[in-house]
């Protein structure tokens, strides 16, 4: 047993190495490498000037006089100016990068690579050993495949790396009941910097009631302890931050821009690209008054059983990871998510191996979806892809078109849906005590 963990952690690590490696040579050849960490840390250095990061003009004026270069080559210039001075996070991510903001770029840099790697890697190797009490192989072979795909995270420094690692390592301290503190601030920062990552993961804790309802409800109040200063300061930089911040939203989400989840966008042939179930549903109708409307019809159904499944249920700590897959999966689906986000399905790696012990046809149909789900969600096999897809040269006209679209650009959100029914159907059917029974 020491001598397969020993084996196990040591996949873990050069998993994990391999897209630290491999996103940091991408980053140093790429001219618009670190672009996300770029946008917070000079967003934050705004503030920290007395500059608002909210304006465009402003903050590039800032990003220059710090020795910020704008790409040279034309097409990585024009994709540069639509993200990096285009601020779009909430104060709060300014408040909690400031530190990092306070040292110059290159040691800033540094660090916030070592605390991806870090929280990223801690988060794999607690599901795993959590998986691992149940099954090892599904185990260990879920979520190495998770974190050798990850170089996106690493090459542009995202953030949502550091919330998904965030979550899951606060899931890990409530249910096991260690390190709580720890937990509650994890779960209050991921909430703080991305809600709609984070957002419900903890609605599932508030719901469950009990003890995990405590934590609940204290993340929430140091999150808000953390927005409030956050929210003064901004205040007082940039006192029209909020239509500021609404106007580059909806600049980044019009019409053929990059946060528009339509056929038109012009990030859905990059790397990057959009994974919300409106991505799928608006190859068939390109308008929002349609695909949003749908989406948000399809996965508030889902969510509310699922809610509904929650609040009658008594806790159980197997059933806890049926619900946690299901609703990792949701989360990615009715809101603005990329394909960084959904590394979040490192959460889906227990509910997996606790089917796969118990065997027979439901152990093959959980390793099937969720080997789907990590391959559909991995950076390599989606690039893969969107090579493939743009040597076939698709017409998107008719119906056949469409479909392939949907299957070699589009397969992320599909998988997402996969995974949250199946594991939403798993929870449903388990037998679980009521909270009226006694």
């Amino acid at each position: 047993m020491r001598r397969t963990w020993r084996i196990g952690l040591l996949c873990l690590l050069l998993s994990s190495g391999f897209s630290v490696l491999w996103g940091t040579m991408l980053e140093r050849s790429s001219q618009g490498g670190m672009s996300d960490f770029k946008a917070v840390y000079y967003g934050a250095r705004c503030l920290i000037l007395h500059s608002d990061p909210y304006n465009q003009n402003e903050f590039l004026r800032v990003y220059r006089a710090e020795g910020g270069v704008v790409p040279s080559d034309p097409t990585v210039s024009r994709s540069f100016l639509r993200v990096v001075p285009v601020f779009v996070y909430l104060p709060t991510t300014l408040l909690l990068i400031a530190p990092f903001a306070m040292l110059a770029w290159v040691p800033a840099q540094i660090l916030w690579m070592i605390l991806l790697a870090g929280s990223f890697t801690l988060a794999g190797f607690l599901m795993w050993k959590t998986a691992e009490n149940y099954s090892s192989d599904p185990a260990i072979l879920l979520t190495c495949f998770v974190l050798a795909n990850s170089e996106l995270i690493f090459m542009s420094g995202r953030s949502a790396g550091l919330v998904v690692s965030l979550c899951i390592v606060a899931v890990w301290c409530f249910l096991q009941e260690r390190f709580v503190p720890v937990g509650i601030l994890c779960m209050a920062v991921g909430l703080a910097i991305k809600p709609h990552d984070a957002g419900l993961v903890w609605l599932y804790f508030l719901l469950a009631g009990g003890v995990y309802r405590k934590r609940a409800l204290q993340t929430l109040l140091v999150a808000v302890a953390l927005s409030l200063p956050a929210l003064l300061w901004v205040s007082q930089v940039a006192p029209h931050w909020m239509a500021e911040q609404h106007f580059n939203l909806a600049t980044t989400s019009a019409h053929g821009g990059l946060g528009d989840p339509g056929p038109t966008s012009s990030s859905m042939s990059e790397q990057y690209r959009i994974i919300d179930l409106q991505t799928v549903i608006s190859v068939f109708w390109n308008d929002a008054r349609i695909y949003n409307p749908a989406s948000y019809l399809i996965c508030g159904a889902l969510l509310l059983v699922w809610s509904v499944r929650t609040l009658k249920s008594r806790f159980s700590p197997v059933a806890v990871w049926f619900a946690l897959a299901a609703i990792a999966a949701l989360s990615m689906l009715p809101l603005y998510h990329r394909q960084y986000d959904a590394k979040l399905v490192l959460l889906t790696v227990p509910a997996c191996a606790i089917l796969w012990a118990e065997g027979g046809p439901i152990g093959w149909i959980a390793l099937a979806v969720n080997t789907a789900g990590v391959v559909l969600t991995g950076d390599i096999p989606l690039i893969v892809l969107t090579h493939f897809y743009n040597s076939l040269h698709v017409d998107t006209a008719g119906i056949p078109g469409k479909i392939l679209t949907i299957l070699l650009m589009r397969p992320t959100p599909l998988i997402l849906l996969v995974m949250s029914i199946f594991y939403l159907w798993v929870y449903l059917r388990r037998t679980v005590p009521t909270v009226t029974d006694t």
